[in-house]
């Protein structure tokens, strides 16, 4: 599995790279006989002074046009006009207005969503993904039917399991979603020097100063944004919306939690765009918020440009009155770093704010040099060079076989089954002679969840279990997903009671997730518990309970009972669902996908979702929220998932004992609310952080009769309780494929400056002295950290 992935990942890196003779139909700016001979179209230049050229040619009419995501063309300097917005999530969507699929190319591989692409836990596979959607979106650019910039990944961390947009991100979970924004950025950005034109997917970190040197720095061949910056997820809960919305977070929670995606993203993933969000963070708006944003420039040497999200600009006077008027929301936007508007807010207002005296034109070209120097990276202004970057890509690129496949076996990877009785799965084919598939989403082929484009060829789940038996009766059930009647019964358990075996496909779709949409119950909507309880009743065997959907869902009644023999969660999975449920249902596939979020008890939603803290508060009864903190009940954990095999785990190498050579003259006194140790180190204190690693391995032995994927996660906690500290948290994981009664070794890097230590209530990043505890399935390991 891993194998086929990285062979894919590297003809795809390939494909990326060629050249061959036929055209793109992009309009090029310095193009000859007539404007080529600007300063700005010297690629001998440094990109720098190529930028500043540039925007010394522009009049403010002229240089206020461009601060929106529909910049205008420029005529008299042969500049065309280009759209920012192009969306690239899990696929090339349909909600920009930079992509269009009215062209030669109708349609683009819908890979599955990424909270389903994320259980896999499969960095090449991330990866790989990334780097065929790259293809496709250089391929529809050639065709005149796509940009070059795109809003994506969603990095925000899944903290309420209520989040309509939870399903676009990776998960609860830091480490993985940092992991995740750092695959994705590096393979679809393809980063290059433009000195020998040698791809290498973002391999290098560029060396930039403050004053934008671009000696190192890497061009790109698209460029990915991480958004939404930052503390961002609730749509619409009660009086909330994400439109007025004040995210209230702690120093402690911004710096080990809502802001590690984003840092990583920057710093390893050399990310070209940031997005700042519509809600407030601790006050003030994020696209208004000079702190926050430029944290980002200084801290994380972040060199792109910062969009706001669509319409943020507008929330800032219009929804959240942070401002008296709108020129001064503008202004507020403009001088905090906020370089180009989605929407026509700036363009609207920012003249009258200019005449004000409330934004200069230097706070104006500030924000034209981060976007044209993120234009010339992309090749905006090299001419001819440009266009031939990728000339061999077109049609054919898009929906080709290779990336079908690529579609089919992250889904495969990301399946999750979450209980299988006495073994009830796979069923055997042969055996087989009926079967019922009961559902409203059964006969279904739009699961693909947020920010779909249009399919190549997607296959239902009714399509894809066709192909294993004749015999198929085919129920409803629920006239759709809300299931507000029970109509529909007598036909499903009519269907039920004629057939050998029972799939009952449950769960929700954007109907009840979305966008703009956050859910207020984790259970299954309408009847559904109902449907598959009655379908249960009346079946020969077992039923297998298929759930769809990227939000977390209170099953517990399925999970307790013994007529539902299997449960398997398939999120949204793209195109290829039905093929890759099919395949796992009747043993073609062993499943090994991993949940990257926790699925609580319906009793959680009586937790306020405005609550953005964290840890747990017994004293008001907070239960606090992901698996690092929460303290609660659930029906799934983080990173929970079976598999059709066994796997056996021993310890071959670790420390049992770290020594750290602290040389300090004296601690800096905090705020030690969190109530540390004497010997409790921050981790600014201890010198080499790096010379402290050490590594663990672990043998993986397939102890059962069929090959299969084990995602092997690595957890450490402190034997300490200290107040504020994780339950525990995740140290690695890797994902490897063993032949039956083969062992695999992992190996893990340990950093324990880095994954041992935690944040205070300032910020800065706990070490705590004395025992922590690995643990690794039936691994538990103690290494002791000591000064020395």
């Amino acid at each position: 599995m891993a194998t086929q992935s990285t062979t894919l990942f590297f003809f795809l890196l390939f494909k990326l790279t060629c050249h061959s003779h036929s055209t793109g139909t992009y309009k090029q700016s310095c193009q000859p006989p007539h404007h080529h001979s600007y300063p700005f179209c010297n690629t001998s230049l440094p990109l720098k002074s190529r930028a500043e050229s540039l925007i010394s040619l522009l009049t403010l009419p002229e240089k206020i046009q461009q601060l929106s995501n529909n910049a205008s063309a420029v005529p008299r300097l042969g500049i065309p006009s280009y759209e920012w917005w192009s969306e690239s999530l899990h696929g090339i969507a349909s909600n920009g207005p930079g992509v269009s699929f009215n062209g030669t190319i109708t349609s683009a591989t819908g890979f599955p969503q990424v909270i389903l692409a994320s259980s896999t836990f499969n960095r090449t596979l991330w990866a790989a993904v990334a780097a065929a959607i790259a293809v496709e979106a250089k391929a529809m650019h050639n065709a005149g039917q796509a940009g070059l910039t795109y809003w994506a990944p969603n990095i925000n961390i899944f903290r309420d399991p209520r989040w309509g947009r939870g399903q676009e991100t990776p998960g609860e979970d830091p480490m993985v979603t940092s992991s995740y924004a750092v695959e994705y950025v590096r393979a679809f950005q393809g980063g290059y020097h433009r000195e020998t034109s040698g791809y290498k997917l973002g391999m290098q970190r560029r060396v930039l100063g403050d004053d934008h040197d671009d000696g190192d720095e890497m061009m790109l061949s698209l460029s990915a944004c991480c958004k939404h910056f930052t503390a961002y997820d609730l749509e619409k809960w009660g009086q909330f919306s994400r439109y007025n919305f004040n995210a209230v977070v702690t120093e402690q929670d911004m710096a080990d939690t809502y802001q590690v995606p984003f840092r990583s993203c920057i710093l390893q993933g050399n990310a070209s765009c940031l997005m700042c969000s519509y809600n407030s963070v601790n006050g003030v708006p994020a696209c208004a918020n000079r702190d926050l944003l430029q944290k980002a420039r200084s801290d994380w040497n972040f060199r792109g440009y910062i969009t706001s999200d669509c319409d943020a600009v507008a929330t800032i006077y219009e929804y959240q009155n942070y401002t008296k008027t709108a020129e001064d929301a503008v202004a507020a936007a403009l001088k905090a770093g906020t370089d180009i508007n989605c929407g026509t807010y700036m363009l609207r207002h920012i003249m009258s704010a200019f005449e004000q005296g409330k934004v200069s034109e230097e706070n104006i070209d500030k924000a034209l040099l981060n976007l044209f120097l993120v234009q010339l990276r992309l090749g905006f202004f090299d001419g001819e060079p440009a266009r031939n970057r990728f000339r061999g890509l077109g049609p054919k690129d898009v929906c080709s076989s290779e990336h079908r496949k690529l579609a089919l076996e992250a889904t495969r990877q990301g399946i999750v089954l979450l209980k299988n009785e006495q073994k009830f799965l796979p069923l055997n084919k042969h055996i087989v002679s009926s079967l019922a598939v009961i559902g409203p989403l059964a006969k279904s082929t739009d699961l693909g969840g947020g920010y779909t484009g249009v399919p190549c060829n997607p296959i239902s789940i009714m399509e894809g279990l066709k192909g294993y038996v004749n015999d198929i009766y085919q129920a409803a059930g629920c006239q759709d997903v809300s299931c507000n009647s029970t109509v529909g019964f007598a036909e499903a358990l009519s269907a039920a009671k004629q057939s050998d075996y029972v799939i009952v496909v449950a769960g929700i779709d954007l109907s009840q997730e979305t966008e703009d949409h956050d859910r207020y119950s984790l259970l299954l909507p309408g009847y559904q518990m109902e449907l598959v309880t009655a379908v249960a009743v009346v079946s020969k065997k077992p039923v297998i309970l298929v759930l769809t959907g990227g939000g977390p869902l209170d099953v517990s009644f399925a999970v307790r009972n013994p007529q539902v023999g299997s449960i398997l969660w398939i999120g949204y999975p793209g195109e290829t669902g039905g093929t890759a449920l099919s395949q796992i249902i009747f043993g073609n596939y062993n499943p090994g996908g991993r949940l990257t979020m926790t699925w609580y008890q319906e009793s959680f939603t009586r937790v306020p979702m405005n609550d953005m803290n964290m840890r747990a508060d017994p004293s008001r009864g907070y239960p606090g929220r992901t698996y690092r903190f929460y303290t609660g009940d659930r029906v799934y954990g983080f990173g929970y998932g079976l598999s059709y095999t066994s796997f056996t785990y021993k310890l071959t190498s670790a420390p049992v004992k770290l020594s750290l050579p602290l040389s300090i003259t004296g601690r800096r006194k905090r705020n030690l609310v969190y109530k540390r140790g004497n010997d409790d180190i921050y981790v600014d204190e201890v010198p080499y952080c790096s010379s402290l690693r050490f590594e663990v391995q672990i043998s993986v032995t397939n102890s059962g009769d069929v090959d299969g994927s084990e995602v092997v996660l690595l957890f450490a906690k402190s034997a300490k309780k200290l107040t504020g500290s994780p339950e525990m948290q995740l140290v690695g994981f890797e994902r490897v494929h063993i032949l039956r009664h083969e062992t695999a070794e992992i190996r893990f890097v340990v950093d324990p400056c880095d994954h041992l230590s935690f944040a205070d209530v300032d910020g800065n990043r706990v070490l705590p002295t004395g025992d922590h505890l690995l643990i690794s399935e039936s691994i538990e390991h103690v290494v002791s950290i000591e000064i020395s």
